[in-house]
Protein backbone atom coordinates (compact mmCIF):
# COMPACT_ATOMS: atom_id res chain seq x y z
CA UNK A 1 0.00 0.00 0.00
CA UNK A 2 2.96 2.21 0.73
CA UNK A 3 4.42 1.46 -2.66
CA UNK A 4 1.41 2.67 -3.88
CA UNK A 5 1.21 6.06 -2.23
CA UNK A 6 4.52 6.58 -3.17
CA UNK A 7 3.94 6.07 -6.86
CA UNK A 8 0.56 8.09 -6.81
CA UNK A 9 2.91 10.86 -5.05
CA UNK A 10 5.28 10.30 -8.11
CA UNK A 11 2.74 10.55 -11.08
CA UNK A 12 1.22 14.13 -9.50
CA UNK A 13 5.07 15.38 -8.84
CA UNK A 14 6.03 14.49 -12.23
CA UNK A 15 2.93 15.66 -14.17
CA UNK A 16 3.09 18.92 -12.11
CA UNK A 17 6.73 19.32 -12.82
CA UNK A 18 5.48 19.21 -16.79
CA UNK A 19 2.58 21.55 -16.35
CA UNK A 20 4.70 24.38 -14.50
CA UNK A 21 7.42 23.87 -16.98
CA UNK A 22 5.13 25.21 -19.46
CA UNK A 23 4.83 22.75 -21.36
CA UNK A 24 1.15 22.84 -20.90
CA UNK A 25 0.52 26.59 -20.83
CA UNK A 26 -1.08 26.12 -17.45
CA UNK A 27 -1.20 28.04 -14.43
CA UNK A 28 0.23 26.33 -11.41
CA UNK A 29 -3.27 26.29 -9.36
CA UNK A 30 -4.92 25.44 -12.55
CA UNK A 31 -2.32 22.28 -12.37
CA UNK A 32 -2.56 21.14 -9.46
CA UNK A 33 -6.28 21.11 -9.08
CA UNK A 34 -6.20 19.31 -12.32
CA UNK A 35 -4.44 16.88 -11.41
CA UNK A 36 -6.62 15.86 -8.58
CA UNK A 37 -9.09 15.78 -11.06
CA UNK A 38 -7.46 13.34 -13.65
CA UNK A 39 -6.03 11.04 -10.40
CA UNK A 40 -9.65 10.64 -9.60
CA UNK A 41 -10.64 9.84 -13.15
CA UNK A 42 -7.58 7.63 -13.94
CA UNK A 43 -7.87 5.68 -11.05
CA UNK A 44 -7.95 1.98 -12.30
CA UNK A 45 -10.56 0.69 -9.96
CA UNK A 46 -12.72 3.74 -11.17
CA UNK A 47 -11.79 3.22 -14.87
CA UNK A 48 -12.93 -0.65 -14.90
CA UNK A 49 -16.11 0.22 -12.96
CA UNK A 50 -16.64 2.35 -16.15
CA UNK A 51 -19.50 4.58 -13.47
CA UNK A 52 -18.87 7.56 -15.89
CA UNK A 53 -19.73 5.52 -18.83
CA UNK A 54 -23.05 4.07 -16.63
CA UNK A 55 -24.31 7.00 -15.32
CA UNK A 56 -23.66 9.04 -18.85
CA UNK A 57 -25.82 5.95 -20.33
CA UNK A 58 -28.66 5.93 -17.68
CA UNK A 59 -31.95 7.13 -18.31
CA UNK A 60 -32.35 11.16 -18.14
CA UNK A 61 -28.40 11.07 -17.74
CA UNK A 62 -27.85 10.23 -13.96
CA UNK A 63 -28.21 7.29 -11.69
CA UNK A 64 -28.44 6.42 -8.00
CA UNK A 65 -26.33 4.37 -5.84
CA UNK A 66 -28.96 1.94 -6.30
CA UNK A 67 -29.12 2.18 -9.74
CA UNK A 68 -25.21 1.15 -9.93
CA UNK A 69 -25.18 -1.83 -7.42
CA UNK A 70 -26.29 -4.47 -10.15
CA UNK A 71 -24.15 -3.20 -12.72
CA UNK A 72 -21.37 -3.17 -11.29
CA UNK A 73 -21.62 -5.89 -8.83
CA UNK A 74 -20.60 -4.14 -5.83
CA UNK A 75 -21.93 -3.00 -2.34
CA UNK A 76 -23.59 -0.10 -1.78
CA UNK A 77 -20.69 1.23 0.42
CA UNK A 78 -18.19 0.91 -2.84
CA UNK A 79 -20.34 2.24 -4.86
CA UNK A 80 -20.60 5.25 -2.84
CA UNK A 81 -16.91 6.02 -2.12
CA UNK A 82 -16.09 5.81 -5.75
CA UNK A 83 -19.15 8.82 -6.38
CA UNK A 84 -17.84 10.73 -3.15
CA UNK A 85 -14.44 10.82 -5.04
CA UNK A 86 -15.40 11.43 -8.47
CA UNK A 87 -18.06 14.28 -7.31
CA UNK A 88 -15.27 15.76 -4.60
CA UNK A 89 -13.20 15.87 -8.66
CA UNK A 90 -15.55 17.91 -9.93
CA UNK A 91 -16.03 14.80 -12.36
CA UNK A 92 -20.24 14.02 -11.31
CA UNK A 93 -22.66 16.62 -9.95
CA UNK A 94 -25.01 15.54 -6.83
CA UNK A 95 -28.45 16.15 -6.25
CA UNK A 96 -30.42 14.62 -2.87
CA UNK A 97 -33.92 14.35 -3.71
CA UNK A 98 -35.35 12.61 -0.15
CA UNK A 99 -33.51 10.51 0.79
CA UNK A 100 -31.66 9.29 -2.54
CA UNK A 101 -28.73 10.73 -4.03
CA UNK A 102 -28.71 11.01 -7.72
CA UNK A 103 -25.29 11.99 -9.66
CA UNK A 104 -24.87 13.08 -13.07
CA UNK A 105 -21.70 13.96 -15.15
CA UNK A 106 -20.86 17.50 -15.22
CA UNK A 107 -19.85 17.87 -18.98
CA UNK A 108 -17.35 21.18 -18.56
CA UNK A 109 -15.74 19.46 -16.52
CA UNK A 110 -15.27 16.13 -18.92
CA UNK A 111 -14.80 18.44 -21.87
CA UNK A 112 -12.18 20.53 -20.37
CA UNK A 113 -10.29 16.95 -19.46
CA UNK A 114 -11.11 16.54 -23.50
CA UNK A 115 -8.86 19.52 -24.43
CA UNK A 116 -6.28 19.49 -22.22
CA UNK A 117 -5.54 16.32 -23.86
CA UNK A 118 -6.10 17.10 -27.24
CA UNK A 119 -3.28 18.52 -29.29
CA UNK A 120 -3.34 22.37 -29.86
CA UNK A 121 -3.24 21.93 -33.51
CA UNK A 122 -6.71 18.94 -33.20
CA UNK A 123 -8.14 22.10 -30.89
CA UNK A 124 -7.30 24.91 -33.34
CA UNK A 125 -9.10 22.37 -36.49
CA UNK A 126 -11.76 21.21 -33.92
CA UNK A 127 -13.01 25.14 -33.53
CA UNK A 128 -12.65 26.26 -37.00
CA UNK A 129 -15.49 23.67 -38.26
Amino acid sequence: MVLVERWKTWERRKLLCLLSRRLLPIKLADAERLAGVLKAFADPARLRLRLLSLIQSAPEGEASVSDLIAPLGLSQPTVSHHLRILTEAGLLEREKRGVWAYYRLVPSAIAAIADLLTPPRKRATKKAR
